[in-house]
């Protein structure tokens, strides 16, 4: 069960950034997150933590290291929920050409050559 909703944990800057890093490097130890950034190991640790509880990476244990790895399943979902949203939008964007037409020709109707 996931106690972070993704987008809640993609909001924040840092972690898409920690997601672009995984989805270009594949697994990545957790130091060599740390090392991408300024701010503080804990606090790269807390957004690490936000993006195992939205399910959005995974980690596995190798002796003292911790490798992070980009979980897709919720990238998936939520690359069909933003297509279907376009979906929506595209069909009203579509009605509303259509219904200005309509209004266009009733300001502009188009005359009879004589």
């Amino acid at each position: 069960m996931n106690t972070m909703d993704t987008f809640t944990a993609i909001a924040e800057p840092t972690r898409r950034i920690i997601l672009e890093m995984l989805a270009a490097r594949g697994k990545m130890p957790a130091t060599d997150i740390y090392r991408g950034f300024r701010a503080s190991p804990p606090a790269i640790s807390q957004h690490l933590k936000v993006l195992r509880e939205a399910n959005l990476v995974r980690v596995e244990k190798r002796a003292q290291q911790r490798i992070y790895y980009l979980n897709p399943e919720p990238m998936r979902e939520l690359e069909k929920w933003i297509k279907q949203f376009a979906s929506r939008m595209e069909e009203r964007f579509t009605a509303l050409d259509e219904l200005l037409e309509k209004e266009k020709t009733k300001l502009h109707p188009k005359t009879e050559k004589k």
